[in-house]
């Protein structure tokens, strides 16, 4: 039997929901009326956790403990009262005896209702059932609960409600707390990782008068006192690499990302990125990094290369495939634009495959390459992989490729479908970033309103000069998804976006 159903009840599930709120209150207002009124009560003194006394057992048997948590069920009604506390760290369970803890306070618990949050100070032992419990000698009801938690055998399920109410997920659903406790794991691991390589973690602007750094609609919000629209970053990028002008070298952000569009399994407007600059290094470098933070989290966390994702077996033990795009749509959707030199047979190519250009992108060799790999390669990409040399026409922040100029330095990683990572060669030449972002600003006068802004103070930075730098970005909350196995990134953010329920 799952945890979600060993929930019980204090009161009946048939009784109206405006009866079972009139029952607490009125238990309250009878605590407040004695002079008991649980919300004075300001701090409990914590010796112990669940799990701490279970997995201690030995040394703490006979010893004293003090727990602290919410009441999940209560049994027997006796002169003995066996009940479930749920603490951060999971479940033990209480034994509560008249010969203990006396007459009043036995009869106090009895009163207490599931969700109701008390203070325990007892005696660590194992029952005749062979059950770790913790026999009280005394219980304090530290936090009255006026709502009822979810009926016992449906639970909370309801995703809508669960995103909207996830403090009673939590209490009620255990695999969600593992969830973000996973999460914030990785973090730590992620930092580490960059600190351990001589990354200096920094901050930068959340409100930008620019919105730069990636292709992505922006937040508009404005600013009182300046008078002026201000933007919701989109990116960290901008702002990070006039810090390796600047001579930091290594540096890096882990922080929230803004973009106004819309919402689906793999998106929501705001999120979770780290994004890292090495001067001197290239994309080369930058997948050693993808693949050691995904790699070293998933065996330090989980013990295991070996993720279950979407349904597919995710292999993430060291030495994923590297993979240029032209090689990618060539095996993956029989063409070989590597053969293909002319603009407007590259376009033939992809249209012959069922591959139409977005209305706004120039007839290109570059822009039917990647058509091509959008539609009919990336849904194809389980295993990780790392697909490299971008159109230049897709990468107005990336260093062209020596070999090949239509090409640029820029690697995505894909695993199970979903994009995980984007870096580059950074582009460091001031020159061809401004006539990058000219274009950028046509296509954006053309209709397409995810474009490039031009930033006169980047540009102006690179005039300095930027030292040869390698770049990365990665999602944060895709990477929770695989380590959790969760197919919706609102499985793994404590508050998505919601749409206002209507009154």
């Amino acid at each position: 039997m799952s945890e979600q159903k060993k929930i019980d009840q204090s009161t009946p599930a048939e009784q109206p929901l405006s009866e079972l709120l009139k029952v607490r209150r009125d238990k309250l207002a009878a605590l407040q009326a004695e002079g008991k009124d649980p919300f004075t009560i300001t701090k409990f003194e914590v010796t112990h956790h669940s799990a701490e006394v279970k997995d201690n057992f030995d040394a703490l048997e006979g010893q004293t403990a003090r727990l602290a948590g919410r009441l999940m069920s209560k049994r027997g009604m006796g002169k003995a009262v066996f009940a479930d506390l749920q603490d951060r760290e999971g479940r033990i369970q209480l034994y509560v005896r008249i010969d203990d803890v006396g007459e009043e306070q036995l009869a106090s618990f009895k009163k207490y209702d599931i969700g109701d949050i008390v203070g325990v100070e007892g005696e660590v032992f194992r029952t005749q059932r062979g059950e770790i419990s913790v026999k009280a000698k005394t219980v304090t009801l530290l936090s009255k609960s006026l709502l009822s938690l979810p009926e016992k055998f449906h639970g909370l399920t309801d995703v809508e409600t669960r995103c909207r109410q996830r403090y009673v997920d939590l209490i009620v659903n255990p695999e969600v707390k593992r969830n973000f406790q996973i999460r914030s794991r990785f973090i730590q691991y992620v930092r580490k990782f960059m600190d351990d390589r001589g990354y200096m973690e920094v901050e930068t602007p959340v409100l930008n008068t620019l919105a730069g750094g990636a292709a992505a609609r922006p937040f508009i919000t404005h600013h009182n006192t300046l008078d002026i629209d201000m933007y919701m970053r989109i990116a960290t990028e901008l702002p990070l690499k006039r810090l390796i002008v600047g001579g930091l070298e290594r540096v890096y952000e882990i922080g929230r990302i803004f973009r106004n569009e819309g919402m689906d399994n793999r998106h929501n407007p705001e999120f979770t990125t780290i994004e890292l600059y090495e001067a001197y290094a290239d994309f080369h470098d930058m997948m050693d990094i993808a693949e050691g933070i995904l790699a070293g989290a998933a065996k330090d966390i989980l013990g295991d290369y070996h993720v279950q994702w979407q349904g597919e077996d995710i292999d993430l033990t060291p030495g994923w495939r590297r993979l240029t795009m032209v090689d990618a749509v060539k095996e993956y959707a029989g063409v070989d634009f590597g053969t293909i030199t002319d603009d407007g047979e590259a376009v033939a190519a992809a249209n012959a495959i069922g591959v139409e250009l977005a209305d706004t992108a120039d007839k290109t060799w570059g822009n039917a390459l990647y058509a091509c790999f959008d539609q009919k390669v990336e849904e194809k990409l389980i295993q990780p992989t790392f697909i490299t040399m971008y159109p230049v026409e897709v990468s107005p922040l990336t260093k062209r490729s020596p070999a090949d100029p239509r090409l640029t330095e820029r690697f995505e990683l894909f695993i199970c479908r979903s994009e995980m990572a984007n870096a580059y060669s950074e582009l460091n030449d001031p020159i061809d970033q401004r006539q990058r972002f000219e274009k950028q600003i046509e296509l954006r006068d053309r209709g397409d309103d995810e474009t490039e802004m031009l930033d006169e103070d980047f540009l102006t930075a690179l005039e300095y000069g930027m030292p040869p730098t390698g770049g990365m970005g990665m999602g944060i909350d895709r990477c929770v998804m695989m380590l959790t196995g969760q197919d919706s990134i609102r499985e793994v953010l404590l508050f998505p976006t919601m749409k206002p329920l209507e009154n």
